[in-house]
């Protein structure tokens, strides 16, 4: 590991907007800061966490959680969080296949996944975060008319995750194919942020899909 990325593990350990899931009391600490908010909006695999920055900013009121094993990516985060003294956006450190067991029942309003990895081959279909096996677990955790909005640049992945959804008991709300062409009814959101991936996208002259979808 080379010595930046050790100063960065270093350093957001004592960042009090980041939790990590091997630290004492993770998901006590989580249910108390849900408990201070009457919204929630998790960005799983967020990287960087831009939508959950963007969006922290707009709506103080709202909790943004953003999720990311990675932690030099949350790192990067989380410090632009606290130096934008965004007391609404927090950080978590760990694996989104653990998102039951840290998160009540009901208790999230939308959950946001731009460019997930695609799994292009079969065998891993099931490591695929719009998979029935993920979209069960976030059936659990959204509350009532909650909301997934996928972003993509991958075509296989936007059908898989349409076929997903219906077949999981979800209803697609909006399926655009691209979304900077012929879609002027666009949530702002979905297009005035744009994550690194999405950049590197849209330099290569490839379109970003998006789903929205409800159960």
């Amino acid at each position: 590991m080379s010595r930046a990325k050790k100063r960065k593990f270093s350093e957001i350990k004592k960042f009090s907007n980041v939790l990590e899931w091997d630290s004492n009391g993770f998901n006590e600490k989580v249910k108390e800061i849900l408990n201070k908010y009457d919204s929630c909006i998790v960005e799983l695999g967020c990287g960087k966490g831009e939508y959950s920055l963007f969006l922290g900013k707009e709506d103080p009121a709202t909790l943004f959680l953003g999720i990311d094993i990675q932690g030099e990516r949350v790192w990067k985060g989380a410090k632009e969080a606290l130096e934008s003294n965004l007391k609404n956006v927090f950080f978590l450190r760990m694996q989104i296949e653990n998102v039951l067991t840290t998160f009540p029942k009901k208790s999230i309003n939308e959950i946001w996944i731009t460019f997930p990895d695609p799994f292009p081959k079969d065998r891993d279909s099931k490591k695929r975060l719009t998979s029935p096996r993920f979209l069960s677990m976030y059936k659990e955790i959204l509350k009532e008319k909650g909301v997934i909005h996928l972003k993509t640049d991958s075509n296989q992945l936007y059908e898989y995750s349409k076929e997903s959804a219906q077949e999981s008991g979800f209803k697609i709300l909006k399926a655009v194919t691209d979304i900077y062409k012929g879609c002027d009814n666009m949530n702002s959101e979905v297009v005035l942020v744009q994550t690194d991936f999405e950049k590197r996208y849209i330099e290569k002259s490839e379109s970003i899909k998006y789903l929205k979808m409800t159960f």
